[in-house]
Formats: C-alpha cells, sequence, structure tokens
C-alpha cells in the first residue's frame, strides 16, 4: 500500500473569459525615492520573456512542492516574472477516513481542511536565501490567514513587520470556492463579514494587491436564479476603492461555468467607474478551454479585451511544478487569444499590466515598512 503518494501538478481547471470585475487599481502616492528590491537588477530578468506570471502556487495542499531557486532556474528565459505563494489550507489526513493512504488534494478524502499560517514564513525564508538577481523576478505573497478571522488583518501586519522587504502583495486566498468552502473547519468565510473589509482596508493603506478567489455562482444553480455572490463582489469592491483587487479566474471553477450574458457583464463592470481598481485574472487551464469552446466565446474575448488592455492579467495557476512544461502549456492554450490581441494588448496582457501593478506595489509596501517597522 503506497503510504505517501508523490505530489501531483494541479494547474487548477477553472473557467474562462466571462464574468468578471477584478483587479488591480492604478497606485498612487508611491514613494519614488526608495527603489523597490533588487531594481536595478529587473531590467535584466528575462527581457525577452514571453510572459510574467501574476498566479503560482509553489506549494500544493500538504506543503510540499517546488523549491523557490529550481522556480527561477525553471522560469529561465520564457517566464519573465511570477507572483509565488503558497496554498493557505493544509489537507487533513484522517486515518479513519484514507487509512494508511495520505491525500494530497482535497478531492481525494472527505477529511477537513484547516488554515496553514505557517506558510508564509516558508516562502519568506525561502525568497530571503536567493540572489537579488533572483529575487527581482519574484513577488511573494501572504495567504496564511483565515479570511473569517478578525484577526486576520493582524496576521498581515505581523508578517510585513517580520519579514520586511519580502513581500508584495496577498492571496490568492478564497471565500466562495466550489468543494473547498465546505470542507474549511470552523466559521464559513463571508463576503459581508467585516473581517474581510479589515483586510482589504490593510491592502489599501500599505499598498498591497489582492488576489482574491471567489466563485460568481454556486455549484448547480437553479435556473434564472440570480446570483447572490455577484452583488456581494459588487459591494464589496465598491466599498475598497484605494485597493488594488485582482479576482482570480474571472469566478469561475470547475462546476461553476460562465453566466449567460457573460460579456455584457464584464462590459459592464469594466464600464463603471466605482470598478476601476479591478482587473481580471486569466489564469487556469480550464479558463483557456472555455476561451477556445466556440468560434464566438474566442471572438467575443479577444473584442472585450482588445477594448480594455489595462484590465487583464495572465497567470497560470500551476501548482508545485516539477519542471516549466506545466507553466508553459498554459499558456499555449491560449495561443488564439496572442494571435488576435492587437500588439499593445497583447504585451499588456502578458507582462506590461504585472509589471505596472507590482512596480507600483513594490514601491508603497517598502515605503509602507520604512515608516511602520521599527
Amino acid at each position: 500500500m503506497r503510504k505517501h503518494p508523490a505530489s501531483r501538478n494541479i494547474a487548477w481547471p477553472v473557467v474562462a473569459m466571462t464574468l468578471a470585475l477584478a483587479a488591480a487599481v492604478v497606485l498612487v502616492g508611491a514613494r519614488a525615492d526608495r527603489p523597490a528590491p533588487a531594481a536595478a537588477t529587473r531590467a535584466q530578468a528575462a527581457p525577452a520573456a514571453d510572459f510574467d506570471d501574476v498566479h503560482f502556487h509553489l506549494t500544493n495542499y500538504v506543503q510540499e512542492g517546488t523549491s523557490m531557486k529550481d522556480l527561477v532556474r525553471m522560469m529561465g528565459a520564457r517566464i519573465g516574472r511570477s507572483t509565488v505563494f503558497g496554498l493557505p489550507l493544509q489537507q487533513m489526513w484522517s486515518h479513519g477516513n484514507t487509512g494508511d493512504w495520505a491525500p494530497t488534494y482535497y478531492t481525494q478524502t472527505d477529511a477537513p481542511l484547516y488554515y496553514y499560517s505557517f506558510t508564509d514564513a516558508q516562502i519568506a525564508m525561502a525568497y530571503k536565501a536567493l540572489t537579488p538577481g533572483e529575487q527581482a523576478r519574484l513577488d511573494p505573497m501572504i495567504t496564511g490567514f483565515n479570511p473569517a478571522d478578525m484577526y486576520a488583518a493582524d496576521h498581515i501586519r505581523r508578517v510585513l513587520t517580520i519579514f520586511p522587504g519580502v513581500f508584495s502583495g496577498i492571496g490568492e486566498f478564497t471565500v466562495h470556492k466550489e468543494f473547498v468552502s465546505s470542507k474549511i473547519a470552523g466559521e464559513t468565510a463571508s463576503l459581508t463579514n467585516p473581517a474581510l473589509d479589515r483586510i482589504f482596508d490593510l491592502a489599501g493603506e500599505v499598498g498591497l494587491p489582492v488576489i482574491l478567489h471567489n466563485d460568481i455562482d454556486t455549484p448547480f444553480p437553479r435556473p434564472a436564479q440570480e446570483p447572490y455572490m455577484l452583488a456581494q463582489m459588487k459591494a464589496l469592491f465598491e466599498r475598497h476603492p484605494n485597493t488594488t483587487i485582482i479576482w482570480a479566474h474571472l469566478g469561475l471553477g470547475r462546476i461553476v461555468r460562465p453566466m449567460k450574458d457573460q460579456a455584457t457583464i464584464i462590459e459592464r463592470a469594466l464600464a463603471n467607474p466605482a470598478l476601476k481598481h479591478v482587473y481580471f485574472d486569466i489564469s487556469w487551464d480550464e479558463v483557456a478551454k472555455y476561451f477556445t469552446a466556440t468560434p464566438e466565446a474566442t471572438r467575443v474575448t479577444i473584442d472585450i479585451i482588445n477594448r480594455h488592455p489595462d484590465r487583464f492579467l495572465f497567470g497560470t495557476d500551476v501548482v508545485a511544478p516539477k519542471d516549466v512544461d506545466a507553466m508553459v502549456a498554459v499558456y499555449d492554450k491560449w495561443a488564439a487569444l496572442w494571435a488576435g490581441l492587437t500588439p499593445e494588448a497583447s504585451a499588456k496582457v502578458r507582462k506590461g499590466n504585472y509589471e505596472r501593478i507590482f512596480d507600483a506595489a513594490r514601491l508603497r509596501v517598502r515605503a509602507w515598512e520604512k515608516a511602520n517597522v521599527k
């Protein structure tokens, strides 16, 4: 009997060009007099890269994965920069449920998930062990908190003060996610919980972009059922106009599929000045499947991004890969998009928007640390 199966490459499937408002406020008030860490070497970091990766998990649901130094090596010349974060949830190994077989993914067992705060320390220590040139290519993110806990914002502040000079943002963290939310022990996270507002308030104060996973609808919704989460997300985003927000995966999942009139919903969000700080993350290989599902879906997606090229970012959402092939495979699934976009739009979605958002974040976060860390 296998006691501990090797970690899998889990490239989260989720969904394509559809509903969303997610992403990042143009950061203002950055401290131009204090350069981001390794700024001098950043321009030398794979200048001819195909893409930057806004959504990358270094570790899996049992906190195993790729070493950060190996990640930079794997990125090579094809991937310029990348966010890097673990998974804030640990899958419990319940002997009463799976016996001697150790699950590594949340669908492999009925045992609960629980929040694993040590992930932030792991990410920070691995990052600090890199050379300045290696650090210049990565943007570590804080994820090890419970978004239903009023102390979550205090955890984020504590991580910044213990590890100054490391983190660039918050996330990816989850509020509503199919098959995951119901497995998490303790209080269920909610978009209306003031604990979440405390997180977004702190993010706006410090200058930390937030990558949020929140499904746009429930799995298997009833016909004509209005998704309550859409209204709640819009209200949350409008309450925090000074926080850069990146809505992961366009709010879709394996079962949570694109909504009717999705393109109209996206256009309405893009045209709403109250949501100008929200961007779309088109990560996960399942998103690409939706994009290529029909010629119409492909055409509509290309048209929307060409009209709003500043509001979309590309990511792979690969989990603990063993080699670069898993990341490049997700990028290659979007070949029709790269071919259909204007050169300007393609450059922004693949790299420009990432660099604009996270360069500004580095400046603001380092300035906040200088003013607040003793």
